[in-house]
């Protein structure tokens, strides 16, 4: 293995030392898919990502995104935070818009030039799976069964990534969440989803609109700090099924806090013509960068 650089990445955070941490290495396409696999491992976070080209390949750059247990179609802080690393460290800070090319498909990523300097992806079109039964799930989360939300299902979605989306009826009951695992395995042997996000409609912050958690013990992550694909899928979800009413949302969403990295996610999403529209916002800041010898 030649030398590699790397860059690690705060992902939807508005400061550095919080959000959801990434890798992202530059020269990935001199790797084997066992030695990326065996990167992920050694840098053990959530996920990794691999830049497999520093020019564009049929309007992106091929990246691939690894966990410390395999390889994944789709993930939301890696996506924006290699675009992150493509924009300013390939690509001089000057374009307003990065493809990546991922398992899934193109995702596009595009930064605003003002203040705020948020990014969005536009993730594809939700999936909807299965509907599952809330003494099932309260179960593995050592929930009452009466502490989730039962005027909205418990269902299966995807917008490149499956989750199963749980609604809970408060904060306080979304902080006392914990996975028994092996209720948890046993049930993911015969489900599409395999990760679980629980939701409520509280901050932990009066001007923000939601909470989230995400558990994917399945990828040998307990919990997951700030989770874009999950949170793609709930966008999906909420426009859905009318949480709010209406056939469009414009929210932010907390994540983190309960591990001790707050996270900061930007949902927006419309229904219209029977299709429904996801794009997902945050920041990225560069904290790191070093070399694999």
């Amino acid at each position: 293995m030649s030398e590699l650089t790397f860059y690690i990445v705060d992902v939807f955070t508005e400061r550095k030392y919080a959000g959801n941490q990434l890798a992202v290495f530059r020269g990935g396409q001199k790797l084997s898919d066992l030695e990326m696999q065996q990167i992920a491992v050694e840098m053990n976070y959530s996920e990794t990502t691999f830049i497999l080209s520093e020019a564009e390949h049929e309007g992106g750059y091929d990246v691939r995104i690894f966990t410390p247990q395999e390889e994944v179609p789709f993930a939301g802080h890696p996506t924006l935070g290699t675009a992150h690393i493509i924009r300013t460290e390939i690509l001089g800070g000057k374009a307003d818009r990065v493809t990546l090319n991922l398992k899934v498909g193109k995702i596009p990523v595009a930064f605003r030039t003002e203040a705020d300097g948020l990014a969005w992806m536009t993730q594809i079109e939700p999936v909807f799976g299965a509907q599952l039964r809330a003494e099932t799930l309260a179960s593995i989360l050592n929930l009452a069964p009466a502490e989730i939300d039962a005027r909205f299902p418990i269902e299966e979605v995807s917008t490149g990534l499956p989750f199963m989306i749980v609604p809970l009826k408060n904060l306080e009951t979304l902080k006392k969440a914990k996975v028994n695992q092996e209720l948890y395995f046993d049930l993911i042997k015969d489900t599409w989803a395999k990760g679980i996000l629980v939701f409520c409609p509280e901050g932990h912050s009066p001007s923000n609109h939601i909470s989230v958690r995400v558990f994917v013990d399945c990828f040998s992550i307990p919990e997951d700090p700030a989770t874009g694909s999950g949170n793609g899928c709930l966008a999906g979800y909420l426009v859905k099924h009318r949480y709010w009413g209406q056939p469009k949302i414009d929210v932010c969403s907390e994540q983190g806090y309960e591990i001790g990295r707050p996270s900061l996610l930007y949902l927006r999403a419309e229904e219209k013509d029977g299709r429904i529209s996801v794009y997902v916002g945050g920041k990225a800041i560069t904290v790191a960068k070093g070399q694999f010898i």
